[in-house]
């Protein structure tokens, strides 16, 4: 992979069925000096007690926060959107909770996220789409894609749930395909 010319300001990771061992094992290989926030969009259950932030929590040395509305943002933590929301971000430092309607059947909607952070940060984001079971993320990719941002996609052999990454696959190019082993290491290497 080329090095990037651009510094990364943002990582969003978009998943579904099947994406949280991908995500727990990105953890456990992830350095905790990264020098930007990673930011989760995960199809769950609306109004679910959560305990994913604290699952994700053992896996991290890192602070995992699972964001309110007008979370401030800061590198080296990790984000997560809570169910029944979608997430927006108002500028590089500040994002804000919307419950309008689902989109692909879903609140968060990677797609909204994607969007979102492509019109904020630009060519400083990485997009990077997960194993699931519906489209949403596609056209957020694509919108990442036409702002120069970065696109990473599972590698839908490697998938628990193909059909997402398999559908991004076949509908734009990406600039990395990562699988569950190598996740880290690329992000390592920012």
């Amino acid at each position: 992979m080329e090095k990037d010319s651009l510094k990364t300001e943002l990582i969003v990771i978009g998943g579904s069925a099947g994406s949280i061992q991908v995500i727990l094992e990105m953890l456990k290989g992830l350095r905790n000096d990264f020098d930007f926030p990673i930011v989760l969009v995960l199809h769950r259950k609306a109004h679910a007690v959560s305990v994913l932030p604290k699952l994700l929590q053992q896996f991290s040395d890192n602070e995992v926060i699972e964001i309110e509305d007008k979370t401030e943002i800061r590198k080296q933590r990790i984000y997560i959107v809570p169910s029944d929301y979608h997430l927006l971000f108002e500028n590089k430092n500040i994002v804000s909770l919307d419950s309008s309607e689902k989109m692909n059947y879903s609140r968060p909607s990677i797609d909204v996220t994607f969007k979102s952070a492509a019109e904020v940060f630009g060519a400083n984001v990485i997009g990077l789409l997960l194993s699931g079971a519906n489209a949403d993320g596609v056209e957020g990719l694509k919108y990442i894609k036409r702002n120069n941002g970065k696109v990473w996609i599972q590698d839908p052999e490697n998938a628990a749930v193909d059909y997402m990454p398999r559908h991004a696959m076949q509908s734009l190019e990406c600039d990395l395909t990562i699988t569950q082993e190598n996740l880290a290491f690329h992000i390592n290497q920012l």
